[in-house]
């Protein structure tokens, strides 16, 4: 599962949305989200938003296919990075609430993927070219903040209102911030891009998997009272994971 182009990731994307709607696996909500980005970026192009659309269409091709590769190897039971392998495997722990499960996936694709991605289209003379639409991009990507609480409080629309009261949406927001993985995401690109040897990089990238899994503890370790709040949330989310699939992907549309 390799796209070309952006219009077969969103083909492969819409592959594993609907393998996951007939096998109600959470593994969908994350891909459904990431559909709606990846057709935000789709309309962009050729709208004179990016710098360079051809190099955009590129990082957008590379990056999501560190997610496909993930995702594909991972049915296959083949090694992964540390984490995608943690993502994947909680997709099938119930106790996590939607929320969980897309932080989990956009933790491993942002914080790990893009910064790779970003060095795989460019060299150490050309990266700098590379930061405004690096940018925009993440402009896109942090839009996905304010989408997930649309999306979800159409299938609980008491969700936000117990989040808030228990400031969990504030507590996630500043630890994920998309600014925040952005800028990580640039300092790694950065630190790959002055390596040409595949030697260095790999320890680089091995190094700082490790770091990105270690993340993945943030959202789904929490105290008592933190655990008692999901619970209450979970028991709240109606529909099956393929409801909640739809849901999430009721944006996904070309203009």
């Amino acid at each position: 599962m390799i796209a070309n182009t952006i219009d077969e990731v969103i083909e492969y994307l819409e592959h594993i949305i609907q393998t996951s709607i007939h096998e109600e696996s959470s593994l969908g909500y994350f891909a459904a989200l990431y559909q709606n980005v990846t057709i935000q970026v789709k309309n962009k192009l050729g709208q004179q938003y990016f710098d360079d659309d051809q190099r955009m269409e590129q990082l957008d091709v590379v990056f999501a296919n560190r997610y496909l590769a993930a995702y594909s190897d991972y049915q296959q039971e083949k090694n992964i990075t540390k984490s995608w392998e943690v993502a994947f495997k909680l997709s099938k722990n119930k106790e996590l609430i939607i929320l969980q499960h897309l932080l989990l996936g956009m933790n491993a694709h942002i914080n790990l993927d893009l910064g790779i991605a970003a060095a795989c289209v460019t060299t150490k003379a050309t990266i700098n070219d590379l930061q405004s639409d690096f940018n925009k991009i993440n402009d896109i990507l942090s839009s996905l903040v304010n989408q997930v609480q649309q999306d979800l409080a159409k299938i609980w629309p008491t969700l936000l209102k117990l989040l808030k009261w228990a400031k969990k949406v504030d507590d996630f927001l500043i630890n994920f911030s998309m600014n925040l993985a952005r800028d990580g995401a640039w300092k790694f690109a950065n630190e790959l891009a002055v390596f040409e040897e595949k030697s260095k990089r790999d320890l680089l990238i091995f190094e700082r998997d490790c770091k990105i899994s270690e993340l993945s503890k943030l959202i789904t370790n929490h105290g008592i009272v933190g655990r008692i709040i999901f619970i209450i949330i979970r028991l709240g989310e109606r529909g099956m994971p393929s409801d909640k699939i739809k849901a999430l992907g009721n944006s996904n549309q070309t203009s």
